[in-house]
């Protein structure tokens, strides 16, 4: 199937185009980077999908503690997560014991399977697996149109259900505390916090460069942002974007977009108009701000329409 059918397959199906890959370099051409002591991470690139990037479109890495290797992400497909696992290897003997899914989109769950062999933990929010038996395999089949059955991989349930309440796992003289996110970008948003080095691994609830997508609750999601920013990070590595960032600039770039987007569409329906006109008018100052906002905003704004109109 032709990129632009995948597209507008998604789009009919009344979901976000953040569940398509972006163009990058193969795995080949790229490699991981040291950001942290312990936490190596790839930056996914602002681009459009090919077969040949594998569907490599977000952040994704590792941290290794004394005794284990945490996954953070598993990568866009197949190939990609064992790409990830070979950047593993070269690094550390030591035993993959966890694989980290943050929410549903195909970007951050299709190369878990990649670590089968590895037999690991893997941690989600505790409606991720209600999301990927809604939407998984719809996704896995226009992957499998884009890149061929052989490169998806199978979807993965998670083992380890984060509640309400949060939860930790020791590496080894490493803790990671781990918090389920209300509505947000997704229904299913996990974040994760490395308690050695303060990082906070906020996942797709921060975008920096690249527009946000909105698919769950953009009212949720400016709640979220203030429920990130009390834990006190100074640092994050983002869903898309840089693989670290100063939290709080950031944040704030995210935070306005939003706000943007909230106030410019209940105006419009404050003023009657209709959601083919909103998507013209809504946040038109963001434009410049971030890659790929013509293929996203209007989907973000459609999205918002239909949340607050019943305020």
């Amino acid at each position: 199937m032709a990129l632009v059918s995948m597209r507008r397959s998604f789009l009919r199906a009344g979901l976000c185009l953040c569940c398509l890959p972006a163009l990058g370099l193969v795995s080949e051409e790229v490699d991981v980077q040291e950001i942290a002591p312990g936490i190596f991470m790839r930056r996914g690139p602002d681009l459009e999908a090919t077969a040949a990037n594998h569907n490599g479109i977000a952040n994704i890495g590792f941290v290794i503690g004394r005794d284990a290797v945490l996954v953070v992400e598993s990568g866009g497909s197949l190939a990609d997560g064992r790409w990830l696992r070979s950047q593993i290897r070269k690094r550390t003997d030591k035993p993959i014991k966890h694989v980290v899914i943050t929410h549903m989109h195909p970007d951050h769950c299709f190369g878990a399977a990649a670590f089968d062999a590895d037999r690991p933990n893997v941690v989600g929010h505790h409606r991720l697996r209600a999301a990927l038996e809604a939407r998984g395999e719809f996704y896995r089949e226009r992957l499998i149109d884009l890149l061929g059955e052989t490169e998806v991989g199978r979807i993965v349930l998670p083992t380890q259900e984060i509640g309400n309440d949060g939860a930790e796992i020791d590496l080894g003289d490493r803790v990671v505390r781990f918090t389920a996110h209300g509505a947000a970008h997704t229904d299913c948003d996990l974040s994760m916090m490395d308690t050695a080095t303060g990082l906070l691994f906020a996942a797709d609830l921060l975008f920096v460069g690249r527009v946000p997508s909105l698919d769950g609750s953009l009212l949720g999601w400016l709640k979220e942002v203030q429920r990130l920013r009390a834990m006190s990070a100074t640092k994050a590595v983002p869903g898309h974007g840089p693989t670290i960032v100063e939290f709080a600039p950031a944040m704030s770039d995210l935070e306005r977009y939003l706000a943007s987007l909230r106030d410019d569409t209940r105006q419009a329906i404050a003023e009657g108009r209709p959601i083919e006109e909103a998507i013209q008018t809504v946040a038109p100052s963001e434009r410049g701000r971030w890659n790929l906002f013509d293929d996203y905003h209007g989907r973000n704004v459609i999205q918002a329409y239909k949340e607050l109109e019943w305020e």
